[in-house]
């Protein structure tokens, strides 16, 4: 049964879509793109972030690269499994109380890994964005064996550290509940992402607009959003966890990060042993398309890397 907050409307992109059981009850909507002998990348998208986060030119450009990618929605958001139970208190999150919390960060990435043995894939490249930074982080140290290597793309290790949680100008904007009618949650999507976005590099609104008015069609659920957000807070410091990392890893991360500044990726790469940093002047807190060449190119290379080691 679909949570009352949530809006579905048909559409013939879902024919490509598969569904995987990871265990738990738990069901992930996946795609791939590529030759499926090619090696396994799985790119994890972010907050309230469907798959669609990743586009498909951009998945492309990767398949081109040498790589199988698999996107796929976390739980709670597009048309994966709706955990359910109504919207968590998250100010009460942060300030410690973390029970509400129906799931945590050890969950999602849980879900990764069953994704990968659903497919029946023993390892995998991994590259995550933001929140998904922090679910292949942590699949990463919980799952060792099935990553080969690791991009960890404007994210963070938690934690209350104020240099590394998101900048208070825009919490609110992320605890705030986005406008339910169509047309007005695209141009909110659009102003939120114009804000948060890359500096350095030009936006369209338009364009924002129309990939917003495509997540809300496929499955508009802000509820979601918001248990996810509860997972990062309720999963703390996970310093000491991202330490026993051992794949090799890049951490990309934008110097003009509104959202996450950049010394939450500092921070990561000075967990992890042997993890490179790659600061990109003008990147904000998105994936600009004029930066998905360096992407890629960046992520083949980290790829060599891991079977250089």
């Amino acid at each position: 049964m679909l949570d009352p907050e949530t809006v579905q409307i048909d559409d013939p992109a879902r024919e490509r879509v598969e569904i995987a059981p990871v265990g738990h009850g738990i069901e992930i909507a996946y795609e791939t793109f590529g030759d499926p002998g090619d090696q396994p990348l799985l790119l994890v998208m972010g907050l309230g972030m469907q798959m669609l986060g990743w586009e498909e030119d951009f998945c492309r450009l990767l398949a081109d690269r040498g790589f199988r990618v698999i996107r796929f929605d976390n739980r709670d958001v597009g048309l994966s499994t709706k955990i359910g139970g109504g919207r968590p208190n998250v100010i009460a999150g942060w300030l410690g109380l973390r029970r509400e919390a129906p799931y945590r960060l050890t969950d999602m990435a849980d879900d990764a890994a069953g994704l990968l043995d659903h497919l029946e894939i023993g390892s995998a490249h991994v590259v995550g964005a933001s929140m998904g930074g922090m679910i292949g982080q942590t699949l990463a140290a919980r799952h060792p064996d099935t990553v080969d290597s690791l991009v960890s793309i404007m994210s963070s290790p938690g934690g209350r550290k104020v240099a590394t949680m998101p900048r208070m100008s825009v919490i609110g904007t992320l605890l705030s509940r986005p406008p339910t009618e169509r047309e007005a949650y695209a141009e909110h999507v659009a102003t939120l992402f114009g804000r948060i976005g890359s500096p350095g590099f030009d936006h369209d609104h338009e364009r924002l607009r129309r990939r917003a008015l495509l997540a809300y069609d496929r499955c508009f659920y802000p509820v979601g959003a918001a248990r996810q957000l509860m997972a990062i807070v309720a999963s703390g410091d996970r310093t000491e966890q991202v330490r026993t990392i051992s794949a090799p890893t890049l951490v990309v991360h934008g110097r003009d990060d509104k959202l996450l500044p950049m010394a939450g990726g500092r921070a990561t790469a000075d967990a992890i042993a042997g993890a490179r940093l790659e600061l990109i002047d003008g990147m904000g807190h998105d994936l600009p398309e004029q930066l998905w060449d360096r992407f890629a190119d960046l992520i083949a290379e980290n790829a060599t890397r891991a079977r250089l080691t």
